[in-house]
Formats: structure tokens, sequence, C-alpha cells
């Protein structure tokens, strides 16, 4: 079968970064995230991922962020197994493959058209999986979503890229369409954007970074219906365990700065 050439650019070619550092992570004798679905499909796409410049700590950051967000959705699962799951800006993440949501759960994966062409064409289908080719800012494609069900709304690595206008938007349009739900997504701080900006992974695509949140309370008044649940400034012991000394000795003095603390977070809010 012949390689799937990749001809995307910008944001549109970011989820080759996730996509790659998943898969290699899942190579390491010590993965946390075990993603074979990823591990494979980077041998199926014709791309140069050397030029993303991923290095091993931040591969087995991403797959503790993939984590995260994974827990999290399946706790949401656990306790409201009649749902919908948004998964939006989803590249080629196998989430869906990985957690098995039961049947009564109705699991929408959204990205750009060719991202979802590809996307059908990488992966099998699965039964009440429906992917949905779109940018998330067009507010059209949520109406092939019913709205009668509670709703997991999963967003990584994703609202970064938009502006804050698009993001309020979204995120407003979101809560008023379904009964109620949780929103799961990681905030960086406006410094935190910068500085992310300057990541050579992002820079190899030439995305361009808007949205910076530096107090998560502040998304409450934004869009009233939000109440922050749960915010994650700290990293597993065990994962900053593997990575190198320079990273672990930066880890630990990011942590004693406050504003160092908030440049990057993971945020779970409740509607």
């Amino acid at each position: 079968m012949p390689a799937e050439k990749i001809t995307l650019s910008g944001k549109q070619e970011t989820f080759l970064i996730t996509l790659y550092a998943k898969a290699m992570e899942s190579r390491m004798p010590d993965s946390l995230l075990k993603d074979e679905f990823a591990a494979n499909t980077i041998r199926r796409i014709d791309y140069d991922f050397a030029k993303l410049n991923v290095l091993h700590d931040p591969m087995i950051g991403l797959a503790l962020r993939a984590k995260i967000f994974d827990d999290w959705t399946r706790e949401f699962i656990d306790h409201t197994p009649v749902a919908t799951v948004l998964h939006l800006g989803c590249g080629l993440d196998s989430r869906v493959f990985r957690l098995e949501p039961p049947t009564s759960v109705r699991w929408f994966d959204v990205d750009f058209p060719k991202v979802i062409e590809l996307r059908r064409r990488l992966y099998p289908e699965r039964d009440g999986c429906h992917l949905i080719g779109a940018s998330v800012t067009d507010p059209d494609w949520l109406r092939d979503v019913p709205a009668d069900q509670p709703a997991m709304v999963i967003a990584e690595g994703l609202l970064p890229y938009l502006r804050k206008h698009e993001v309020l938007r979204l995120l407003d349009t979101l809560t008023e369409s379904f009964p109620s739900g949780e929103l799961a997504f990681d905030g960086y701080s406006r410094l935190g954007v910068s500085l992310l900006r300057l990541a050579p992974p992002v820079r190899a695509t030439g995305a361009s970074l808007h949205w910076g949140i530096d107090d998560p309370r502040e998304l409450e008044r934004q869009v009233p219906k939000l109440k922050l649940v749960k915010e994650l400034t700290g990293l597993d012991p065990t994962q900053i365990a593997r990575m190198s000394w320079p990273t672990r000795l930066t880890i630990c003095l990011y942590q004693s700065v406050p504003a160092f603390r908030r440049l990057g977070r993971f945020l779970l809010y409740r509607f």
C-alpha cells in the first residue's frame, strides 16, 4: 500500500506534531500512552517528521497531556454513559480507539476537511464514531450533531490557534447547544503562548498562535455557563522522572514561580 503524502501546511499541519510524539512515546519501553494506532500510522505517512524536531522530553509531555484528557473523558463516560463526545481538532489522534466507549456514546471527531479525508483513509470505521470535516469556527458543523444528550468536549492542542473572539463564540455556542457537559483543554497563559510560538515544531509548520488565558476564572465571566472544576499546573512526578535532567530542573524551577507555573496547564470546566 503506497504511503499517504501530506500536503497540508500551517495549523492544519500541526496535528503531525502530536501524532509523531505519541507514536514515538508509545515505542518507548516505559510508555505511558501505548498508542499502537499512532505508532502504526506514522509508518503509512509520507512526511519528513525530522523537520518537526520533536525531541524526547516533549514526546513524554504530549503523551502525558493525551493521557490526562483520556482519563477525564473516561471518567465523564463512566458517570454519564449516555452521552455525546466532541473531539475538536482531532487530527489523527486515536482517542476513540484507546477508550473504546460503549455503544450508548455518540462520538464525533471534528477537523478540517482535508484532515478528515486523511483520517478516513488511515483509520478503520468504528460504530458510533462520526467524522465531520469542517473548521470548528464554522458554526454550521454543529447542525450534524444531535444536542439531546450531555456532552464531553475535548479541545486538546486547539484553542491557542484560534483568536479570542473565535474561542469565546465557539464555547458560548457549545454551552448553549447541549443540556449539560464538560469541557477539557490545555490553557496557556499569554506568556506561555508567546513562548510556544518559539517552539521548533510550531515554527516548522508556520502555524500562528493567538489565544491565551492567564486566569481560568476569567473564562467563567466570559462564558457564563462554564464553571471551573479542575486546574492542573503540575506534572506527574513519574513522567517527569523519565525526562532529561535539564528538563527536570527547568520544571522544578518553573513550579516555584507562580507566573511560570501557569505558562501551561490542563483545565476542566463543567456547564
